[in-house]
């Protein structure tokens, strides 16, 4: 199956007490790369992340951005040190008593003494805990669904471009099978005249002459890298129509198809072959920069 590995996608999600951001954004890399960027209180869940990004995601470099904005804060609580209050309590009655000093105690006074009021923020229960991991999770499980829809619709792109460079590739290979059988027959040809030429007995020699003209002809023998080349597009036929990733194994494909364009290119004759074979070469190069955008 043909799916591009490029792709984009954000999306903001609101539940009870925040507003969860989720951006994705995947492009080329010939394995899978993830990075993953979570606020420091949510660091507990990129495992989770990074699973549900797997699952999903075979190769490319992915970048997952998730933010939380909490629409109200932490709830306040202010705490009375007691037994400091009450020991206060007892010091200043004695200054009084003494005269030292005079008046009540306000809350004035209890402010100025860091010991006597504490002031936190309570931390969310487990259960919201909970909760905001879970919608978590789910925001980004949608976003990299979405992510995936538009790499699937972008695939379907590059296979019908891939499709009819297929068919102009094969095309092009049947030409060159052509020209070289028409080469190879010339030089058998022109081996004959060469050797009627020289004026040999070619019926005392004949076995001598048959055996050189079929190492001449072998020379330019071509028809083990054409059965290769076509089992090659045979198979890339079918990997495009399976349900599996194939960006790998196309691009493997490739590798082995400009190899054997190499060796037909040295080995046949003919004089139309040299520029059908750099047709196959140029078809097979646009192909290789196609396939760089396949999963």
């Amino acid at each position: 199956m043909i799916r591009s590995m490029t792709g984009f996608e954000s999306l903001t999600v609101e539940v009870e007490g925040a507003a969860i951001g989720v951006t994705v954004k995947a492009i080329n890399h010939r394995f899978l790369d993830a990075q993953l960027r979570l606020p420091s209180v949510l660091a507990r869940l990129e495992g989770e992340v990074r699973r549900v990004l797997q699952t999903r995601v075979r190769r490319g470099r992915v970048e997952v951005t998730v933010s939380v904005q909490r629409r109200q804060g932490e709830r306040s609580v202010v705490e009375m040190n007691e037994a400091f209050v009450e020991a206060l309590q007892e010091a200043l009655d004695g200054a009084r008593a003494k005269g030292l000093i005079s008046g009540p105690l306000t809350p004035g006074d209890l402010l100025r003494w860091p010991h006597a009021i504490t002031v936190r923020e309570e931390a969310e229960g487990e259960d919201a805990e909970a909760r905001l991991d879970a919608a978590v999770v789910a925001a980004v499980t949608r976003a990299v669904d979405e992510l995936d829809e538009m790499r699937v619709q972008e695939g379907k792109y590059l296979a019908a471009d891939l499709a009819v460079r297929v068919e102009r590739l094969t095309e092009a290979i049947e030409g060159v099978a052509r020209a070289a059988e028409e080469g190879r027959e010339g030089i058998v040809t022109r081996l004959h005249q060469r050797i009627a030429e020289l004026g040999l007995d070619a019926q005392t020699d004949a076995a001598t002459v048959a055996q050189e003209v079929v190492r001449v002809a072998g020379r330019a023998d071509i028809a083990e890298e054409l059965t290769r080349f076509r089992a090659h597009l045979a198979h890339w036929r079918s990997l495009v129509d399976g349900v599996e990733p194939c960006g790998r194994k196309l691009d493997f494909l490739l590798q082995e198809m400009n190899r054997e364009i190499n060796t037909i290119g040295s080995k046949a004759g003919g004089e139309r072959v040299p520029d059908l074979v750099i047709d196959v070469k140029d078809e097979l190069e646009r192909m290789r920069e196609q396939v760089q955008n396949v999963e």
